[in-house]
């Protein structure tokens, strides 16, 4: 079940508080809601509060550099992370009238993970799986996407308790030998993840909202996979 969050608050307020989400064909409802002085609010961006903004900044300049090699050809890039898919749809915010709920449908399911990584290349690597994300998925995975490549490869990646472990560490001396890289995102800093944009183009833009048995998930959620770059397109 996934709920609205509307907000009865001043044009000003509104501005300070939420963040109009871009309405496409239905442009004329943010026109009537400015009208009643209603906000469809966002999930406030909770990441730059609690962050150092000295390491972001060093940060953004070392992958600028970083993003210099790829170009140059003398590295590959890959922005690298998981994401979790749902029977239910997640449903973060919504137009509805007021005083009412918006609702899906909600069924027991289990949730299909994907680990994938975004290639400087133009390619988009990933794996699905069902169950938790462990230290033994982001190995082998690395180990398939080195396989590929003869170009030393630099992942970036964030600072989760799985991708920090020790026998991800201790597999690195070997992965290290063929070029491939970690490099750590400072905490809070999910803008400097491009993944990041597919997981949110997926959830909230290309799969549509309605629940979904595991079968229907998987086919759905491979779909726009196999067809990134080509039906399916980011910009940046």
């Amino acid at each position: 079940m996934g709920s609205s969050r509307t907000a009865k608050l001043p044009a000003s307020s509104c501005q300070a508080l939420g963040h109009w989400r871009h309405c496409g064909p239905c442009q004329h409802h943010c026109q009537l809601a400015a009208q009643k002085r209603i906000c469809l609010e966002t999930h406030p961006p909770l990441a730059k509060k609690k962050r150092d903004e000295t390491d972001f900044r060093q940060a953004q300049s070392e992958i600028a550099l970083l993003r210099k090699s790829a170009d140059a050809g003398e590295i590959v890039l890959a922005y690298l992370d998981e994401a979790g898919f749902s029977a239910v749809h997640p449903n973060r915010s919504a137009w509805t009238k007021i005083g009412l709920q918006h609702l899906i449908p909600a069924i027991r399911g289990k949730r299909l993970n994907v680990l994938a990584a975004m290639m400087s290349t133009g390619e988009l690597e990933s794996t699905q799986f069902t169950g938790s994300m462990n230290s033994e998925i982001l190995i082998e995975f690395l180990n398939e996407i080195s396989d590929k490549y003869t170009t030393p490869i630099t992942f970036i990646i964030d600072n989760a308790s799985v991708h920090r472990s020790k026998k991800v560490s201790k597999h690195m001396i070997e992965l290290e030998k063929k070029g491939i890289k970690l490099y750590f995102l400072p905490p809070y800093s999910p803008e400097l993840n491009r993944i990041e944009k597919l997981w949110q183009q997926m959830k909230y833009v290309w799969m549509s909202i309605k629940c979904r048995t595991l079968e229907k998930l998987e086919a759905d959620v491979s779909h726009i996979l196999e067809n990134f770059g080509q039906n399916f397109n980011l910009k940046f």
